[in-house]
């Protein structure tokens, strides 16, 4: 069964003072279960957009979008997002922001707080409960951020460069936590980056998309994802393999930022 599946979406912008912008055009694909997408591509093609159209913050010009069976035609629980900064509760403590989502759903107390204590020990933050969000690091933030997403048990995890405010040492730790949680909970995870590095190693299928108008240009079947499981990350990214298909991509998303310049030669 297909758990996402986007059919011949436009997003046209209106401006204030007349004329458009086309965002998305003929965006159409179909995700399985399970798979984590990664999203690159020059600034301007559309990422974002694509994202929240999929958490249902806005509704395309054109073409359907589907979460099993139904349309999407709103924010639901069934999604769950993660942005580049946690969007976290600074009044209340680590666990109090864990345990939001099924609050405010009236999940039972006991119920409630097992979750939460699962939770914790899942993200490495088993000590940090207690904690005020403020008292934390960069990345014990998103890490919160993560298990927050996580309490609600989506179908759907929607992630818009959850890493990209992070140092470089703490960036890849945070990685390999998504690969984790990955794997662990089955979840389809639809990733923004602008890393390709990034896109590569988190990425078990990677779209390239291309601006103006923004639109999927390349797709990839990626085997690194499943690799970064059992083998170091600087390892793998050492590899021939992953070397030669970076390169790859960053000569591709080169090539358009360079047209998008005007720098192409014409």
């Amino acid at each position: 069964m297909k758990d996402l599946k986007v059919d011949s979406v436009d997003m046209v912008y209106r401006l204030p003072k007349g004329g458009s912008v086309q965002a998305l055009q003929d965006v159409s694909f179909e995700l399985d279960r399970g798979r984590l997408l990664t999203l690159l591509g020059p600034s301007g093609c559309g990422k974002t957009t694509l994202l929240n159209i999929l958490a249902g913050f806005l509704a395309p010009t054109a073409g359907t979008v589907l979460l099993g069976d139904a349309p999407i035609t709103g924010p639901g629980p069934d999604r769950g997002m993660v942005f580049q900064q946690g969007a976290l509760f600074e009044w209340l403590d680590v666990r109090k922001n864990i345990s939001f989502g099924p609050r405010m759903q009236r999940a039972p107390r006991a119920e409630t707080e097992r979750t939460v204590d699962e939770l914790l020990t899942t993200v490495g933050l088993q000590d940090f409960g207690e904690k005020r969000i403020y008292e934390l690091s960069g990345g014990m933030q998103q890490r919160v951020a993560l298990a927050r997403c996580l309490a609600n048990d989506p179908a759907v995890i929607l992630m818009d460069e959850p890493l990209g405010a992070l140092d470089a040492l703490t960036r890849e730790k945070m990685q390999g936590l998504v690969l984790k949680l990955w794997k662990e909970t089955g979840k389809t995870i639809v990733l923004v980056t602008h890393s390709v590095e990034e896109a590569l190693f988190l990425g078990d299928k990677l779209f390239v998309m291309a601006p103006r108008p923004g639109r999927i240009e390349y797709t990839y079947e990626l085997p690194f994802a499943e690799i970064g499981l059992d083998v170091e990350p600087r390892d793998l990214k050492a590899s021939p393999e992953f070397i030669e298909r970076r390169e790859e991509i960053l000569s591709l998303i080169w090539e358009m930022e360079e047209q998008i310049m005007g720098h192409d030669g014409g």
